[in-house]
């Protein structure tokens, strides 16, 4: 791997209960989060090739972490999403570099299928600030129960030099439910959007 990884973590939010109401099953999240040196800080650069070729790599490490920490077949995964926050040193441009031009490909294969675009966010930030990471079903962007995030927070990035990069699944939409519009059993996954 030609990321150089100082740490990785993952989380697992499980919600049981919801305004008094049991959640059976409850509704699972998973996030896998790795803290990368960033190659380019520091210096503008016009190349960005080493972070759109870490992020291939990323995507799937951290996907298959992510898959394997809600103990699920991979086409169970019914949401997912990225998210990158780079240290002081470093440009929005190096997290648009890892999470978008390879990323999806692997996280896909991860996830078997994610025929929807997987929703990112970017952002700068320093040691212990929340990174947000958008959730959207992988299959059809129509599914509205499955428009939903989760916050990961590393107590220690990302430093100035590094990136803090998260992919994060789910094994179902939000607990209750109840705007409307296209289920997760009535998706189709044929354009991404139904």
């Amino acid at each position: 791997m030609s990321a150089k990884i100082r740490k990785i973590a993952t989380f697992v939010e499980e919600t049981h209960i919801e305004v008094g109401r049991t959640i059976a099953p409850p509704t699972r999240k998973a996030v896998a989060v790795a803290v990368i040196e960033n190659p380019l800080a520091g210096r503008y650069v016009d190349d960005l090739t080493p972070l759109i070729e870490i992020g291939a790599e990323l995507g799937a490490l951290l996907g298959a972490r992510a898959v394997t920490a809600l103990g699920v077949a991979p086409e169970a995964i019914e949401s997912y999403g990225k998210a990158a926050m780079v240290g002081e040193d470093g440009e929005l441009e190096h997290a648009a570099a890892l999470l978008h031009p390879a990323m999806g490909a692997p996280l896909r294969k991860a996830v078997e299928k994610g025929a929807a675009l997987v929703p990112s966010s970017k952002k700068r930030g320093g040691p212990g600030q929340d990174l947000d990471v958008p959730l959207g079903h992988k299959d059809a962007a129509y599914v509205r129960s499955h428009f939903d995030g989760i916050e990961v927070r590393i107590n220690d990035a990302p430093r100035a030099g590094e990136i803090l990069v998260a992919v994060a699944v789910t094994d179902s939409g939000r607990p209750l439910p109840r705007v409307g519009g296209l289920t997760h059993d009535e998706a189709e996954g044929k354009d991404g959007l139904r």
